[in-house]
């Protein structure tokens, strides 16, 4: 059985939770750590958009600014998410490692047996829906994105624990203000979360111990807890302000 690394980094800002990220990714192609699970969140709350996004088009900065909520760009695909209350994971991995296929969609699919699998711990039975979401109860539980690069692959997402879907479209822009109210009711039947499903009692702790027990089935790995390496801790402060805490980098679409 091969054995992973786990690190749990608890709650931190966009800009050092994504140069984390990629730090991980490259110690993992390099050979530096092994492959990786990490668990985390955000503080304070933030939007994220896709690597391909237009910030002007997605996020309303001004409002977001007086929300105090944080504004990042990620370095993997996709559309724009609001962190709010969640348990974000991470995978970072070679492309030769034995239980990751090369297939896109297949390795999305590998993935996200872990939280799956996460889910059925908390009592929430689940399934993949191609690309790369997680639904529950036929609503959308979980979405990720992924980045390959240097020989690596990278990809987060999150398990959505509570969701303000108004809080959510007051930070991001819609094509027609007019469409507000109606996206908002539709996000509403379409997205769900732990606490509506369950009722409330799950904490974070909870769902991390939870997705730890799902990957680590699902994947057929061992994971031992760990802390992130003196050069990932570096490489990460050298990432964070060169790119993401920089607006050269958010703004450049």
């Amino acid at each position: 059985m091969q054995t992973w690394r786990l690190l749990e980094t608890g709650h931190k800002k966009a800009a050092w939770n994504m140069a984390l990220d990629q730090a991980i990714l490259e110690s993992v192609v390099a050979q530096k750590a092994p492959p990786t699970l990490r668990l985390y969140g955000w503080d304070p709350h933030a939007v994220s958009i896709g690597y391909f996004q237009s910030l002007e088009d997605e996020v309303d900065l001004a409002r977001c600014n007086e929300a105090g909520v944080d504004v990042v760009r990620r370095i993997t695909g996709g559309g724009a998410v609001f962190h709010q209350s969640e348990v974000t994971y991470s995978v970072s991995t070679r492309l030769d490692s034995p239980i990751m296929p090369s297939n896109v969609l297949e390795s999305y699919k590998v993935i996200l047996a872990g939280l799956i699998k996460g889910l059925e711990w908390l009592g929430i039975e689940a399934s993949f829906v191609p690309l790369n979401d997680v639904i529950a109860a036929g609503k959308k539980i979980s979405g990720s994105a992924q980045t390959r690069r240097g020989g690596g692959l990278l990809q987060h997402g999150t398990l959505l624990m509570n969701l303000d879907v108004d809080l959510m479209f007051s930070l991001l822009k819609v094509p027609e203000e007019k469409m507000r109210d109606k996206l908002i009711a539709t996000a509403k039947e379409r997205v769900t979360s732990v606490y509506h499903l369950l009722g409330g009692g799950i904490g974070f702790n909870d769902a991390a111990q939870a997705l730890q027990r799902g990957f680590s089935t699902a994947l057929g790995v061992t994971l031992e807890s760990a802390e992130p390496t003196e050069w990932e801790l570096e490489r990460a402060i050298q990432i964070r302000k060169e790119r993401f805490e920089s607006a050269d980098w958010t703004k450049m679409r």
